[in-house]
């Protein structure tokens, strides 16, 4: 009887073991006949965006987008530089599917640097004029913004100043503030400067720039704005939406807009935009598409023109009316693209100078 039981149980444990191994067989034929998608679905539905831009500037623009298609958008802000740099590192493999930023230097640079596609997309080229994008369309510009002086309305009368350059006479020596050398939009200014007058004058601006400013140096444009209403200093540079915003906040502060160099001979106002490039290895063409469809249609060119005080670039969006029209005035003819092989020179002559 034991023996029969033992042979029985023998029966079983290999009856058992062959099922099993079927089993296993049946299972990775039908695993290998399932058709398995390389990223889940719900992948595909959403965007990462590397962003140079302030986030409280850029993601409601961003959420508006989300609202209307549903794509999800993965935000990263951080420095312009250090975005760049990231990409450059990160190249192929980085999960980055779009680069924003606030100057058009940066963008020409991530473009030489192949880290951008090229675009064939007739909604740019219907929205955007060709002065504010790249050759190949690689990046586009979002919206416009203008280096100007802000000065305090109690200290300062608008006609006691013409030019950026006037900046550097001793008359304002401990009379001003200024960005910082490490700032972008003092690097594009000053490249716009040189471009403009030379290399000489430039550096002669700076050393005076220097001098009047003594330790009134800010990271931060919305210090610089700040000061000045409080009367701290006289006079600043910035770029122009820091008022705007500064005095939507608190319209009884005393200060006022010059948009310098308008002059005979004068160079014109100092421009930079902020742009959008999809990075070229992305995988979700179409919804970056998308996005960059959005940024350039009047609906959220309108979003750049109420929420930031930017200058739209779209022909047909008009700009806040607390602006300053911008037919009144004229830009520097300096192109953007050109703004990325003057930064290094640039970086060299404000060092040099010692500025801070």
């Amino acid at each position: 009887m034991q023996n029969i039981l033992q042979h029985r149980l023998s029966s079983s444990r290999a009856f058992r073991l062959r099922f099993a191994s079927i089993a296993l067989v049946v299972c990775g034929l039908l695993l290998s006949a399932w058709p398995i998608a390389a990223t889940p679905a719900w992948a595909e539905e959403k965007l990462t965006v590397y962003s140079g831009r302030a986030e409280r500037l850029i993601k409601p623009v961003l959420d508006s987008f989300t609202a209307k298609t549903g794509i999800q958008i993965d935000l990263l802000s951080s420095g312009t530089t250090e975005l760049v740099n990231r990409l450059k590192i990160e190249g192929d493999r980085s999960p980055a599917d779009l680069f924003i930023t606030n100057d058009a230097g940066s963008l020409e640079i991530a473009r030489t640097a192949g880290l951008l596609r090229p675009l064939n997309m007739r909604e740019i080229d219907r929205a955007i004029p060709s002065q504010f994008r790249a050759v190949d369309n690689s990046w586009i510009g979002l919206s416009g913004r203008f280096w100007i002086i802000v000065y305090n309305t109690t200290l300062v009368k608008p006609d006691q100043v013409k030019s950026l350059l006037d900046l550097a006479n001793a008359e304002w020596k401990d009379k001003i503030a200024i960005p910082n050398s490490g700032s972008e939009y003092l690097q594009a200014g000053v490249s716009v400067i040189r471009a403009s007058v030379g290399d000489e004058r430039t550096k002669s601006f700076l050393q005076g720039l220097r001098d009047n400013a003594g330790s009134q140096v800010y990271q931060k444009s919305s210090q610089i704005v700040e000061a000045v209403a409080k009367g701290q200093v006289a006079i600043g540079i910035v770029n122009h939406y820091y008022v705007y915003r500064h005095l939507a906040a608190q319209p009884t502060a005393p200060l006022a807009v010059l948009m310098p160099d308008q002059h005979e001979g004068g160079m014109g106002a100092i421009m930079n935009v902020a742009g959008v490039g999809i990075l070229k290895h992305t995988p979700r063409l179409d919804n970056a598409k998308l996005l960059v469809e959005f940024l350039v249609a009047q609906a959220g060119q309108k979003m750049f023109a109420d929420l930031d005080k930017e200058y739209p670039l779209h022909p047909e969006v008009k700009a806040d009316p607390a602006l300053i029209e911008r037919k009144s005035f004229r830009a520097a003819l300096v192109p953007l693209t050109k703004l990325a092989e003057l930064r290094e020179p640039t970086q060299l002559l404000i060092e040099q100078v010692g500025l801070r």
